[in-house]
């Protein structure tokens, strides 16, 4: 699809946070990925278009659920249930990403065997490596904190990582530079 409609969803998606990357009027894969994120936050069913309750839910939106109330005015929320991740600066919502967190299969690597897991609980960011690095379970792109925050370009609807947090590629590319590192708590939740 392409054409005014979908500009329009672009530009709301962008005012409510759900970076849907450039808008220019096509329903490419960056506003799936928004429309994917809104759709979770807003308890509505996955679709991968724009249903009659999601254009209800554009124009009286409610906020992403706030994980840890008192987390701190800077800080990281990931929804492992939503498969989203709630970045607040000043205690605002600054942005908000679908992710793909850990699968729970059973993988072996080089390093050995293991479950598929993405750990909850509170952490902090501790280094950014930017770019693409190779890593034992394969190639990352932009990786920051404990259990990695990080760019790939295979970001599905449902949990599909060995542990770390997929975030799309569009906006790994700039998600580093909203959050400092080191020391900005990471909640992980259920």
């Amino acid at each position: 699809m392409r054409g005014r409609d979908v500009r329009l969803l672009q530009r709301r998606l962008a005012a409510l946070k759900y970076y849907p990357g450039r808008v220019d009027g096509r329903f490419g894969s960056d506003t799936l990925e928004a429309v994917w994120a809104f759709q979770a936050t807003q308890g509505l069913h996955a679709r991968n278009a724009v249903s009659f309750a999601m254009q209800r839910a554009l124009a009286s939106p409610r906020p992403p659920k706030v994980l840890v109330p008192h987390g701190g005015r800077l800080r990281v929320e990931v929804s492992l249930k939503d498969q989203v991740l709630v970045l607040y600066r000043r205690n605002r919502v600054a942005l908000v990403s679908h992710v793909s967190t850990a699968g729970g299969y059973y993988f072996c690597s080089p390093n050995g065997c293991g479950n598929a897991i993405t750990p909850t609980g509170d952490f902090t960011t501790l280094s950014f490596m930017p770019g693409r690095v190779r890593v034992p379970l394969g190639e990352m792109y932009n990786i920051g904190t404990l259990y990695a925050i990080h760019g790939d370009t295979d970001v599905p609807r449902h949990p599909a990582s060995h542990g770390c947090v997929r975030i799309p590629m569009h906006i790994a590319a700039f998600f580093h530079s909203l959050v400092p590192t080191p020391g900005t708590p990471v909640y992980i939740r259920g």
